[in-house]
């Protein structure tokens, strides 16, 4: 992808035409920030949000829905030197698949579950029990990140990643079920979170708060399937992108446009950023 060449996608030529009707909706880890050995290392593509920041200019909406925190996905998107995830005009980001609101600086979230208690409590000593003791950041094995809301199981530090993600699959899944909770799966992680949202409802309430005309998503991990759905349900021109990795293949498979990772992504708002402001 260039920056001054876009493919001939009817979705794409519906948002040229009428910027102001398009929301452009994007997921956090593997689309604007890369996906790094620890979570909390994670930052935003300063290029992608450089190209935010003009395009949330252009267009009616930019919102990112993401498992993230809300507030943590703002934080990961400061760019020293350079502007940041805050500095998208007009930018929304509904995080933990939708519960949590931040918009204008404001956060809004309701209570987090009574399953998340159990979960946090319950958790070390089950991952002990199938000989995978909790490690921290820093060191090999498999790593909890505590989202508040949710409990996310990563395996990316594990000597076996991909066997330890089968291996923790069915007993995660029974502690998600005695506690309420659903188990989304990602790119070598298991996530406990609360059931009842998910990034396809998050985003089609959005796209109706808005009054959208046009859509575009884009996401790199099975939970960005729920928000391609959504695109197709809500009936807009709509574009769906896949920010691609080897580790994820099915949502390549459902995607209008592949790019190459959130470097792919960049180009590819940098280049639409371009045709608007030519427009």
């Amino acid at each position: 992808m260039t920056h001054d060449v876009l493919p001939d996608i009817a979705g794409l030529a519906a948002i040229k035409a009428d910027p102001q009707g398009a929301v452009i909706g994007l997921d956090f880890d593997g689309t604007l920030a890369p996906i790094v050995p620890d979570p909390a290392d994670a930052r935003v593509d300063p290029h992608a949000a450089a190209a935010l920041v003009r395009l949330g200019g252009l267009v009616g909406a930019v919102v990112l829905v993401t498992g993230r925190p809300a507030a943590t996905a703002i934080a990961y998107g400061e760019v020293p030197g350079g502007p940041g995830l805050a500095d998208v005009p007009g930018l929304v980001v509904l995080g933990q698949y939708g519960l949590e609101r931040w918009e204008d600086g404001t956060l809004s979230a309701p209570p987090p579950p009574p399953g998340a208690d159990r979960v946090r409590a319950e958790l070390p000593g089950l991952l002990a029990s199938l000989g995978h003791p909790v490690r921290d950041g820093s060191e090999a094995g498999i790593t909890v990140e505590d989202k508040g809301r949710a409990i996310a199981v990563h395996t990316r530090r594990a000597a076996d990643p991909e066997g330890s993600l089968r291996a923790l699959r069915d007993p995660l899944a029974k502690l998600a079920a005695e506690t309420g909770m659903l188990v989304e799966p990602g790119r070598l992680v298991l996530e406990l979170r609360p059931a009842g949202m998910d990034k396809g409802h998050a985003l089609g309430a959005f796209l109706a708060e808005r009054g959208a005309r046009s859509v575009l998503f884009a996401g790199d991990d099975l939970g960005d399937l729920a928000a391609f759905e959504a695109v197709r349900l809500s009936g807009l021109p709509g574009v769906t992108v896949c920010s691609a990795s080897a580790e994820v293949t099915a949502l390549a498979e459902r995607a209008d446009l592949v790019v190459e990772g959130p470097a792919g992504v960049a180009a590819l708002l940098s280049a639409l950023s371009d045709a608007l402001t030519r427009h």
